[in-house]
This record gives structure tokens, C-alpha cells and sequence, in this order.
């Protein structure tokens, strides 16, 4: 796999600070910070890129959460895009995350497998007991890396990409993620622990192999684990 790049420039917005990893003429590594869109839309990580690369052409092609950060791949051509979209959707593009939950997992590692529905309302996704309209099957595999003061370390490997998969999977089974406070009642002081830590795939042009990994920052819950 390529090794990854040193972050190559930042953008300050609100205080939050985006770190572009790697660039060329038909993609873009960056870290997106909580509380940033990972949409197009004012504000948003593609607005923020084309402002920072002065390029017109940025395209999403997979999506964080607003309040989850990290690595996120976007595209700088139509094609490129088409691309990516496409190892996304038959399994090529691997993303993998880093997460801080409340508790302890059974076994040290698992494969959790869920139905899930969507409350468009509410905006919140559920756990089905059966499946149904708009009900999808989540998996996700999961590691253990350590545990701390009644809270655990693990690495994530998604299978599915529905909406707040992780965040669910685990608060169904009484492991919220530290700083949740969609799917949590506790009010933790810091922002939610989920961070996208490791994205690898085929770049678009050149055919090789691409792999990208950034650590969380060393804060409150990423360092009870130093």
C-alpha cells in the first residue's frame, strides 16, 4: 500500500481545523472536523476544499456524520467520482474507524449484524426486530484495542453504510459511544468518540493501490488509552 502523506495544508473554519492530507489532480485526502457537513452544501467539506484548492470540481463520494470526524476521500473529476462510487458500492473500498464506547464488549472481537429502519422524522435510526419497507440489514466487524475506566477502545470495519450504523449497533447493546447524545442520555464533555482512522482503495487514474491512516487527536476520551 502507498504510504500516506503529510497534511499539506489547513483551512480554519469556526475554529476547526482541516488537515488535507494528500492531493493530486483527481483526488483529495482530508480530515474532516466534527461539527462539518460532509456534504455540499454552505459550510460543507466540498465548499471548504474548493475555497482552500481554488478548484471548482469537488465531489463527495462517501459521507461522515456531521459530528464524527477523520478521514474522508472526495473526488476532483466526474469519472473519478464514478469510480470511487463504484468500489464503494461492490466492496472494494475499505474504511475503517476508531471508537470510544461506554463498557466493555463481551468478546474481544465480533461481528455485530442488525436490521435497521430510519425515523424520518425524528431522524434517528432504530433497531428492527424483523425486516420490512426501508428496513436494511448493518453489519460491522470490531476489535477490542483496550479498555479504561468502564470504557473501551475498538476498531471498526464496516461491511454496510447505513445511516449512524455504529452509533446504533453498539447503544443497542448498552455501549454508547462516548459524547453520543443522539442514541445516549449521558451528557459526555466532548465531542462523539467515532473517527474515521483508516481508508484504503484503488486510486481512480493510476490503478494503485492507495492507504491512508490518521490517528485521533491525543484529547479527552483518545487519551485515557496513551
Amino acid at each position: 500500500m502507498q504510504a500516506m502523506c503529510q497534511a499539506r495544508q489547513k483551512q480554519v473554519r469556526k475554529g476547526r481545523i482541516m488537515d488535507i492530507v494528500y492531493e493530486d489532480k483527481r483526488i483529495v485526502v482530508a480530515v474532516k472536523p466534527a461539527g462539518v457537513v460532509s456534504v455540499d452544501q454552505p459550510g460543507g467539506m466540498p465548499e471548504l476544499l474548493r475555497q482552500t484548492l481554488h478548484t471548482a470540481c469537488i465531489r463527495t463520494v462517501h459521507r461522515l456524520d456531521a459530528p464524527v470526524a477523520g478521514l474522508m476521500v472526495f473526488a476532483r473529476s466526474a469519472y473519478a467520482a464514478g469510480e470511487l462510487s463504484r468500489q464503494i458500492r461492490e466492496g472494494e473500498f475499505e474504511k475503517t474507524y476508531l471508537a470510544v464506547v461506554r463498557g466493555t464488549p463481551e468478546a474481544d472481537e465480533g461481528e455485530l449484524t442488525d436490521l435497521l429502519g430510519r425515523d424520518k422524522a425524528r431522524r434517528m435510526t432504530f433497531v428492527a426486530e424483523q425486516g420490512g419497507k426501508g428496513i436494511q440489514e448493518a453489519v460491522l466487524d470490531y476489535s477490542l484495542l483496550a479498555s479504561q475506566n468502564d470504557m473501551s477502545k475498538v476498531r471498526i470495519r464496516l461491511h454496510t453504510g447505513r445511516t449512524h450504523q455504529i452509533r446504533v449497533q453498539f447503544a443497542s447493546r448498552g455501549m454508547p459511544l462516548v459524547g453520543e447524545r443522539k442514541y445516549s442520555e449521558r451528557n459526555d464533555p466532548c465531542e462523539i468518540a467515532l473517527w474515521s482512522y483508516r481508508l484504503a482503495f484503488i486510486h481512480p487514474k493510476t490503478e494503485k493501490p492507495m492507504e491512508f491512516i490518521q490517528e485521533p487527536p491525543r484529547e479527552y476520551p483518545w487519551n485515557e488509552f496513551d
